[in-house]
């Protein structure tokens, strides 16, 4: 039987550098979120990223958009703008603050924010509101850059800073700059699906030392200059832990490794899937573009039929698809009002009985119940590519023979 083919597992390095300085935190007794992995991982994440930033290693991604946030300002009331197409740590983080995410839709080229869309809700909300947005996050999603230089020119023109969600970007390239340096902050993550890993984890790319200095200030629960704990502002328990930071240092050592695997992985993918009638791999839209391929998608056209079409959707998922981490609660109901089409799945479905994992694209913000009285600009983008679209199997875990299986179940599959 063949083994389980994951989307995107973490991969140690051969020569065992994770365990090593893993070891080295427990023999010198650095079990505490500091440490010399701590600074020494960041060092490397700053000669990564170069353009003289600085980097804060933090507990996830998910803690850095909540900090940069903070250090952008954010505060009850205020509004800030969100790509609508992205996972919910893009957004979450904005309603932890007491401010209200506005949405943006996607354009068709990168997926990623629209930035004449995004003029458009900068104005309009001045309009309405009288004030402006007090952030942009464009997100560059399953690793493809945005076009950033259009919304950085956007952002400059309203002074409004970007924070860069760069969690799925990590070593992608827009006209060869490294994505998550363009903006005033940058977001990365080191889940462990992620390029690298340091099981959980994250970072939090800084313009200055001085706010490098200051986000530091706020992931080790902002405690003052005194002989006793003494606390003005309101801080967070987010800084990366010693351990966790020597796992990083090792996949430090091969990271260039993983992105050139998930390339090679694409190159593979574009190969076999050529021919194939109804079925478009998403590649970078022009050499200005570099992804990293975090992780291939596809898209099915809505006249491509496949097998099992007529059991999409009949019984109701049991946890989260594809193993997710997590606790989900169980669905109430066989649908939602916007899902993906049953060719889609009924294509993970297929996938899935070949011990295959694929998903869905994510659902866009703007769909959900959570936000569904959120503002919103929509152009109809991300609510079509949701619904056609599926994530292979990418990581570095994915060998030659695993994509050419993969697309032989697609094939399969199809009617």
């Amino acid at each position: 039987m063949q083994n389980r083919i994951y989307l995107c597992l973490a991969h140690m390095s051969e020569s065992g550098a994770e365990q090593k300085y893993v070891k080295e935190a427990f023999d010198t007794n650095w079990v505490v979120p500091l440490g010399p992995n701590v600074n020494a991982f960041e060092a490397d994440l700053e000669h990564f990223v170069g353009q003289d930033r600085h980097v804060v290693a933090l507990s996830s991604g998910t803690a850095a958009v909540h900090l940069s946030l903070i250090a952008c300002g954010v505060q009850p009331g205020d509004e800030v703008i969100v790509q609508s197409f992205t996972f919910c740590a893009s957004s979450h983080p904005i309603t932890y603050l007491g401010a209200t995410p506005v949405f943006v839709d996607s354009e068709k080229d990168s997926w990623n924010m629209d930035p004449q869309l995004l003029e458009t809700a900068i104005k309009d909300r001045i309009a309405k509101t009288g004030r402006k947005p007090k952030a942009i996050v464009p997100v560059y999603l399953y690793g493809m850059p945005a076009k950033i230089d259009e919304i950085m020119s956007i952002a400059n023109k309203y002074d409004i800073p970007v924070i860069e969600d760069a969690a799925e970007g990590f070593g992608s390239c827009y006209k060869g700059q490294v994505c998550g340096t363009f903006g005033k902050y940058g977001v990365l993550s080191f889940n462990g699906n992620k390029m690298i890993t340091t099981s959980g984890g994250g970072a939090l790319v800084c313009p200055t030392a001085d706010a490098k200095q200051e986000i530091m200030f706020y992931a080790t629960q902002a405690r003052e200059a005194y002989p006793y704990y003494q606390h003005e502002k309101i801080g967070y328990n987010y800084r990366m832990s010693n351990i966790c930071a020597g796992i990083g240092r090792g996949q430090m050592t091969i990271v260039n490794d993983h992105i050139n695997h998930h390339k090679h992985i694409t190159s593979l993918y574009k190969k076999l899937l050529s021919g194939i009638d109804g079925i478009s791999l998403h590649e970078n839209p022009s050499p200005e573009f570099d992804s990293n391929y975090w992780l291939n998608t596809i898209i099915l056209d809505d006249n491509l039929h496949v097998k099992g079409e007529d059991l999409a959707y009949t019984q109701a998922i049991q946890g989260a698809v594809g193993g997710a981490a997590g606790v989900t609660h169980a669905s109430s109901s066989l649908h939602t009002d916007c899902e993906p089409n049953f060719n889609v799945e009924a294509m993970r479905m297929a996938l899935d009985k070949a011990n295959i994992e694929s998903r869905p694209l994510w659902k866009p913000m703007h769909l959900q119940p959570v936000y569904k009285n959120n503002p919103a600009y929509i152009n109809g983008v991300s609510e079509s590519l949701f619904k056609r679209g599926l994530c292979l199997p990418s990581g570095p875990m994915v060998s030659d023979s695993d994509a050419e299986y993969i697309v032989q179940q697609i094939k399969k599959a199809i009617l």
